[in-house]
């Protein structure tokens, strides 16, 4: 089949979404298919240039390439699964979340303080509710997004998972005497709240942190005489990533709400529990209470109380890491799976 994989980003920056599509596009070649990425630039502010970004996927013809026609479409994100198509394939990564769940939160951008910000939100939600079931099949990369998408806009979908990239690397070897919390360094990851929690803990629980803290972090850190359990690794690469996984105790991963979480599966197949939080969306997917790791409550108070769980008792964190190793596999996560799906 000639595939085409659309997708939506910003000129020169590559995250999450860039990975998936490249690794999906490699997936689809693997299994014989001539499949090519539709990268469609996206500018959401000033947030009145909305309307204008989803005209134009609309206008987009992507039924036929120097003649030749195009077999499938499979679109990502926002709005380019809203390019028509009459064998389009929806594997939803989120939907624009500014306009849902996000719509009151300042941190996540300026749509609700544009004087035009309601009659934005409800043309993005129209958009959605009228033009994603186009789709001959609807996914979704997780069951949190699944949800959203059935809460806003009452449409079903099946979640697929994938795997993390270059999942095949990761390893597990003899623990040492740290927690491990993987980046990005922002107020979503909830640093801040790991840093008040390691406070407040009974045990001696030592934490390393991808990435750099900003003047405040750093701040609270003498404030709290922790600058000996704390250790800033700055700018970690991919290897040396892998290698932290491998040898800590555990993962500490309590973000606010996020929609998959590729650090609970890189932990996973490193075979270290993870301490999340009850709030913390797709990673509760993975993540089960006492087996797979330690789900608490978003305080300072429950973190801790988890933190010095797998701190105190290393061959009860041992069989919660064997056991979420043991669940990844179960889940057939595979991007075979994920290629057979999207193409059924």
């Amino acid at each position: 089949m000639k595939i085409l994989v659309v997708t939506s980003g910003v000129p020169f920056i590559r995250g999450d979404a860039e990975i998936l599509a490249g690794n999906l596009l490699e997936a689809l070649s693997e299994a014989g298919h001539e499949a090519e990425l539709a990268d469609i630039p996206f500018k959401d502010y000033p947030p009145d240039r909305i309307p204008d970004q989803i005209l134009a996927c609309r206008l987009l013809d992507l039924t036929e390439s120097s003649g030749v026609r195009i077999d499938r479409i499979i679109g990502l994100n926002f709005p380019a699964y809203l390019i028509p198509h009459p064998n389009k394939v929806i594997w939803l990564m989120h939907q624009y979340r500014t306009a849902y769940d996000l719509w009151d939160q300042p941190a996540a951008g300026g749509l609700m303080h544009c004087p035009d910000g309601p009659l934005i939100r409800e043309t993005i939600r129209r958009a959605d509710r009228e033009l994603i079931p186009e789709a001959i099949a609807i996914y979704a990369q997780s069951q949190k997004v699944s949800d959203r998408l059935l809460r806003y806009c009452g449409i079903a979908s099946e979640p697929v998972y994938h795997p993390p990239e270059n999942a095949l690397l990761f390893y597990k070897c003899p623990s040492a005497d740290y927690l491990f919390f993987p980046g990005p360094m922002n107020a979503v990851s909830r640093q801040w709240l790991a840093i008040q929690a390691l406070s407040q803990c009974r045990e001696r629980v030592r934490i390393c942190f991808a990435g750099e803290p900003g003047g405040r972090t750093r701040q609270a850190v003498r404030k709290y005489k922790l600058s000996d359990r704390i250790e800033w690794l700055g700018r970690v690469s991919e290897d040396r990533k892998r290698d932290l996984y491998a040898q800590c105790l555990g993962v500490l991963f309590p973000p606010l709400d996020v929609d998959y979480g590729y650090v609970t599966l890189e932990a996973m197949l490193s075979s270290k529990p993870v301490i999340t939080c009850a709030d913390s969306g797709g990673t509760l997917e993975f993540v089960l209470d006492r087996q797979t790791g330690v789900v608490a409550h978003p305080t300072p108070e429950s973190l801790a109380e988890a933190m010095d769980t797998l701190w105190a008792d290393r061959r009860c964190g041992a069989a919660m890491g064997e056991a979420g190793r043991a669940r990844y596999r179960d889940l057939h996560i595979s991007w075979a799976n994920v290629v057979e799906k999207l193409l059924c």
